[in-house]
């Protein structure tokens, strides 16, 4: 299974409005990272970043300047997420920005089954909160030191780690082993207890004295060579 953990960062809160200016994004597949990732800043075509946002993640219109434009990188992102599963904390906000950008180029938007929210995970796990991604990084002891802004690379690495921890990642794997380290033992104990054990003494013979002298002349008639000649009838 491919999944892609993702985050964005935009201008502001709007997507009618507002415009993506980053993207990261981290492959993971069968819930083990790849070494896989895409990370792109992108030019807002003249759209202002808010104070607000720019307080969170630290990117100014400075810095967007001379990066490519939306139009530029699509294929490339589309490619990247090709069919796999995406995966966002708060995911409503991230899918529809993108599918904001996407429909400014004509292109689809996302199909809802694609998309998993790690914060509808976290709310049901850890129904007391709190579940921002900060939170969850302490709650599960994931070294997020160097996250003092906002950003989508980081903040996918982070959340891929936070993700495998709230679907029972290292906990499936242990008790994964545990259960077959169980089941060996079973096999063994059921090995063990299978073996019949011997009568202290033998049944008597179910056999008439007609039937034992026909079966020695048939195993007579069979030669010396005959395995039936070394077994004797009980």
């Amino acid at each position: 299974m491919r999944e892609i953990i993702f985050d964005t960062e935009t201008t502001g809160l709007d997507p009618r409005e507002d415009r993506v200016i980053e993207i990261g994004g981290i492959e993971l597949v069968n819930r083990f990272p790849t070494g896989r990732s895409f990370h792109v800043y992108i030019n807002p075509q003249g759209r202002e970043v808010h104070a607000e946002a720019l307080a969170v993640h630290g990117i100014s219109n400075a810095d967007l300047a001379h990066k490519p434009i939306f139009a530029d990188i699509v294929e490339k992102f589309m490619a990247f997420i090709d069919e796999a599963h995406l995966v966002a904390h708060n995911a409503t906000f991230d899918i529809n920005f993108i599918n904001a950008e996407f429909a400014r180029l004509g292109h689809p938007a996302i199909e809802p089954g694609r998309i998993v929210d790690t914060l509808l995970i976290a709310r049901r796990k850890h129904p007391m909160g709190p579940n921002s991604l900060d939170a969850l990084c302490r709650r599960y002891g994931i070294d997020n030191a160097r996250r003092t802004k906002h950003g989508a690379l980081l903040d996918s690495e982070l959340l891929s780690e936070v993700y495998i921890e709230l679907i029972g990642g290292k906990q499936a794997a242990l008790g994964l082993e545990v259960a077959e380290r169980i089941a060996v033992e079973e096999t063994r104990t059921e090995t063990a207890t299978s073996v019949a054990a011997r009568r202290p003494t033998p049944l008597p013979s179910r056999l008439s004295e007609v039937e034992l002298v026909a079966h020695r002349a048939l195993v007579e008639g069979l030669g010396e060579t005959a395995i039936w000649a070394r077994i004797a009838p009980e």
